[in-house]
This record gives C-alpha cells, structure tokens and sequence, in this order.
C-alpha cells in the first residue's frame, strides 16, 4: 500500500515537473538578451582551441541581437508616444465645445437674427473685394464690397440680413468672392467660421471628430484655427470698409 502510495506520489511529482517544465518552455518563446549571453558564453566555453569561433560571425552575431533589442525598444516607446499623442488630442479636442473654428469651406451656418464670419484668402494680394451670400437653392441673398487693397486673409461678416434689410431664415449659406488682381477680377477662395457642438475622440489611427452647428462634422486635423473673427481685416491694408452692393 505505501508503495502504491509512494508510486503515485513519484508518478505526481514527475508529472508536476514534466508540467512545469512545459509551462517554462511555453511562457518563453523568445530569445531575450540575457539568455542570448548565455548561449554565446557556453559557444566560447566548448569551442575547439584549434578552431576558435570566428570573430566576425561572433560580432554579427552580437550586432543582429542588439538591433533586435532596439527595434523592440523602439516599438515600445513608439507605442507610448502614440498614447500620449491620442491623450493630448483629446484634451485639445474637449476644450473646443462652444468654440467657433475656422474650416476649410465656404459654407457656413447661420440662424435667424445670427451673423456668418470667416476669411476671404486674397494670398499675394487683391484689391475691391467683393462678397457675395448664396442660399442653398444657388439664391443669391446678399452681395457687399470690401473697399481697398489687401494680402493674406482679410475677415468678415455677414449681418444675416438679405438685400431689403429682412433677417435670412436659418440655414446653410455659402460665400462666394472675388478681387481685382494684376487688373483682373478672380474668384478668390471664402473661408467660413463655425461653431462646435460636440467631440468624437478619436485613436493613434482615427483623428478625433468635432461635430459643427448645422454642418456636420470635420476632423480636428482639418481645422484651420480656433476662435472667432471680429468682422475687421486680420492684415494691414490700404483701406478697409463694408459696404452692401
């Protein structure tokens, strides 16, 4: 009976090692560095004197393993980065809800008894600028001029009224403009502002989504800048006035 017992007993303890054993070998598939040492330590320890191991199969051997812990290295800390980028860009993001943001469009929304502010892009410069509000049926709604000469991004604002003076009824609008440039009138770039209502924060892969009054969303990545404009030229000119057509 003790054998019996003491037989299961070997049988368990052989069968716990053989177990534990496997769960070693299973955990650690990789060659880390250290165990690499180790190898390379036994090699130079059992290698015959009257062929030594070569010593530039020895380096290459030591400079694959220390890129291999680089790369690795560089993977972890890429990883990090990517976490602390994703983490900033929602604070940024967060920060904007109530803000207006400058879009890359020329639509913007308005709602009745409300203003639409944004830029007109006039680049190396422009002069007699003039700004026209079209509905979203193609109607045009307003037309008015910003007097004298300009460069870069001269702002405005729409007062929300049509020609007679009416407050427009809320809704999607969109600017149109053009200069004088070199003696020429061009159809010049219109840039509008809009406001954000809420955030979709996004991942390393997936930038963070702003959802704007009226207009849907738009990438953090695609805003242009962050605040509202005070309907007066941003850049020294000439002159600068509106006036309605």
């Amino acid at each position: 009976m003790a054998d019996t017992y003491d037989s299961l007993l070997g049988v368990n303890r052989t069968t716990s090692a053989q177990t534990s054993t496997v769960n070693t070998s299973t955990q650690k598939k990789e060659l880390d560095q250290e165990s690499f040492l180790k190898l390379l330590t036994m090699q130079l320890s059992y290698q015959d004197p009257f062929k030594p191991v070569d010593n530039a199969q020895m380096l290459s051997q030591m400079t694959s393993m220390s890129t291999s812990q680089g790369i690795s290295s560089l993977s972890t800390q890429m990883e990090s980065l990517n976490s602390l980028m994703t983490s900033s860009q929602a604070l940024q993001a967060s920060a904007l809800v109530g803000q207006n943001v400058l879009i890359p469009s020329n639509t913007g929304y308005v709602e009745k008894g409300g203003t639409l502010t944004g830029v007109i892009a006039t680049g190396d410069g422009g002069s007699n600028i003039k700004v026209t509000v079209k509905d979203e049926s193609g109607q045009v709604i307003r037309e008015f001029a910003i007097e004298g000469s300009h460069k870069g991004n001269v702002a405005f604002e729409w007062d929300g009224k049509d020609k007679s003076g009416n407050e427009a009824k809320s809704g999607k609008y969109s600017i149109e403009a053009h200069a004088t440039v070199d003696g020429k009138s061009e159809s010049i770039p219109a840039l509008t502002y809009a406001k954000v209502e809420s955030v979709t924060l996004g991942t390393s892969t997936n930038p963070s989504t702003l959802k704007l009054k009226g207009l849907g969303g738009i990438y953090l990545t695609d805003v242009l800048e962050i605040g509202a404009t005070t309907g007066k030229t941003t850049t020294q000119s000439a002159s600068s006035s509106n006036a309605v057509i």
